[in-house]
């Protein structure tokens, strides 16, 4: 394995062990991913049913660009298609699935709605691309569902739809979210966390929607 691959094991391990500890990616819930290489496109996953406050580098699983296993002992994240599919539709090199409290509550109350809109916050400048609280930000919220064909179609067409977002809320199952680097897409999930907890907190200070 080349100090490249190494190096994103690693971080991949210890950036899941640091999303446990926060309790979003508690007991199985939660993967990450992030690109090795481009071309021939190479991913690394966090594996099928590990614990994420337990991952070691070498429990990564490497896939091609069709999702088929290339390298590592494991069974890649069964929500695999859905990293890939984000991959191939934006500029991202990450890919950060968090199962929190509030990203699993808000995106239930709020499915009807088809998602949520955040809007005049400062946590909103944390976000690639936006310079001011003034920013609207639209976290599409797509109906869950065990068949991955189906959602990953879901996800191409909210993607093709509004490119420029940065994450994405599958209804009780929680936050997708992404970046051009794993740092990024760590940042961003952070901030879009932040916003579905102040969101939540207070629709449960005024009792209810």
């Amino acid at each position: 394995m080349s100090e490249r691959y190494e190096a994103t094991a690693a971080d991949l391990a210890q950036t899941a062990a640091a999303l446990h500890r926060r309790g979003w990616m508690l007991a199985t819930s939660g993967n990450l991913s992030a690109v090795v290489e481009k071309k021939p496109l190479r991913l690394m996953i966090t594996p099928s049913g590990g614990d994420k406050g337990t991952l070691e580098p070498a429990d990564m699983v490497q896939v091609d660009e069709s999702g088929r296993v290339v390298a590592g002992a494991a069974k890649a994240s069964a929500e695999l298609p859905l990293h890939l599919e984000i991959v191939r539709r934006t500029d991202a090199e990450a890919v950060v699935h968090t199962h929190s409290v509030w990203s699993t509550l808000i995106s239930h109350t709020h499915a009807v709605d088809g998602g949520l809109a955040i809007a005049d916050y400062e946590m909103l400048k944390a976000l690639r691309g936006v310079t001011t609280h003034r920013h609207r930000e639209w976290l599409p919220i797509l109906a869950n569902a065990q068949d991955y064909a189906e959602l990953t179609t879901e996800i191409a067409r909210t993607l093709e739809a509004k490119p420029d977002g940065h994450g994405l809320l599958l209804s009780g199952h929680g936050l997708y979210s992404w970046g051009r680097s794993l740092r990024e897409a760590v940042r961003h999930a952070e901030a879009l966390e932040f916003l579905l907890e102040v969101v939540g907190r207070q629709e449960s200070a005024r009792g209810g929607r």
